[in-house]
């Protein structure tokens, strides 16, 4: 029986796997174990002062926070930015030990966002007129990023790691934040450069990026991105999602968080199970099922949530769960 570290690799690369893989609640269990740097410098703290000097505020409806005051106000600041030591061995002690804990999962770690750390920095107002009236600099910031992950790669491909992730939501409801022109310009290349990387140490790619990214999901693909995790589907439609990129893309989703889950409709969610995992998986693989970890802020009921992880459990043969 092949085990978790082999079913998701094989669902990823399309070579068939014996059930779908997974990351649920107990006690439908999770085929992944994490790993990442410690502190982390894409760390993204409730509330208070991280360590490139942005100050966050928690909103009080979830666990996030939102930054509201910027490190970089005005690129006059940036040469004072205090950028963290990525390279400062007491950062990456955790990882001592990692695949052995990690056991026959498959070990994810955890990379530097490229937008959103960017536009945690500046500013997301600011960020936009950026691309139009300060490329050097942003280029410049951009640039550092990259090499932060290029650096983590190769620690976590040291480490026995099998994939990164980082996050970069780059859509509103109906469109993306930016021009698709701009986004490759100055971005796609930059996720190139990471994803070459990490395929030549051996790593699979991973973006969580939500709300209207089909504009770029081509590009992504062609950049090198082997897993999207999207926690909306209903705003770009399953089927468009399916018919364009299924296929040639893993796709790692719970139900759609923001229409079907919260009506704790349980029928329309475990129809939507099965009408997602057929629109954007194929035989050889391609979906793997997930669950939203932060519930309560979204309004998932423990019984919502069940019928889902019921309902992606029962598309297993009972024999290989």
């Amino acid at each position: 029986m092949p085990n978790s570290r082999n079913i998701v690799w094989n669902t990823i690369r399309f070579e068939g796997a014996p059930r779908l893989p997974r990351d649920l609640p107990e006690p439908h269990g999770s085929d992944f174990a994490h790993a990442g740097m410690t502190p982390n410098v894409d760390a993204r703290p409730p509330s208070g002062r991280d360590e490139w000097g942005s100050v966050w505020s928690n909103i009080g409806v979830t666990s996030l926070g939102e930054v509201t005051e910027p490190a970089i106000p005005t690129w006059s600041q940036f040469a004072a930015l205090t950028v963290p030591e990525i390279k400062d061995p007491i950062r990456w002690q955790s990882l001592a030990g990692a695949r052995d804990r990690a056991g026959d999962r498959f070990l994810l770690t955890s990379g530097v966002s490229l937008y959103e750390r960017a536009h945690f920095l500046r500013g997301l107002s600011n960020l936009w007129m950026d691309i139009h009236e300060a490329e050097e600099e942003l280029s410049r910031l951009l640039d550092i990023l990259v090499e932060m992950n290029l650096y983590a790669i190769e620690r976590y491909a040291q480490a026995g790691a099998d994939g990164l992730i980082f996050c970069d939501d780059w859509g509103l409801q109906n469109r993306l934040m930016i021009s698709p022109d701009s986004w490759r310009h100055l971005w796609k290349p930059r996720y190139a450069r990471v994803y070459d990387a990490a395929h030549q140490a051996g790593m699979a790619t991973f973006l969580h990026s939500c709300g209207h990214i089909v504009d770029i999901l081509d590009d992504l693909i062609d950049a090198g991105l082997d897993v999207i995790q999207m926690d909306q589907q209903m705003n770009m439609g399953l089927e468009t999602l399916g018919e364009r990129f299924g296929g040639r893309i893993t796709f790692w989703c719970p139900v759609d968080i923001q229409t079907v889950m919260p009506r704790n409709d349980e029928d329309e969610i475990r129809n939507y199970v099965t009408r997602m995992v057929r629109a954007l998986g194929r035989p050889e693989g391609g979906f793997i099922a997930k669950w939203y970890s932060d519930p309560k802020s979204v309004g998932h009921t423990p019984e919502a949530i069940e019928a889902m992880c019921q309902a992606f459990m029962d598309l297993s043969p009972a024999d290989a769960r």
